[in-house]
């Protein structure tokens, strides 16, 4: 299953918003090495209630608004 995701980094609330099938994450990490890209797959782990390695980013690395395949099985 792949999500479309715009992060927000350094956001004072750490929370996931959906709107009609594509999620807005508020992460508490900066965008400063990679932190914000690990932040937000753990976020998104303890929402989906699934492990960490079934998560990772196909699009947008570098970008706020990002691609993520999870796998569920």
């Amino acid at each position: 299953m792949t999500i479309k995701v715009k992060v927000i980094p350094r956001a004072k609330k750490e929370k996931i918003e959906e709107f009609n099938g594509e999620f807005k994450v508020y992460i508490n990490a900066p965008a400063i090495e990679g932190r914000a890209n690990k932040r937000l797959i753990e976020l998104v782990s303890e929402y989906f209630k699934i492990k960490k390695y079934n998560i990772s980013i196909i699009r947008g690395e570098t970008s706020r608004e990002k691609v993520l395949e999870i796998n569920l099985s």
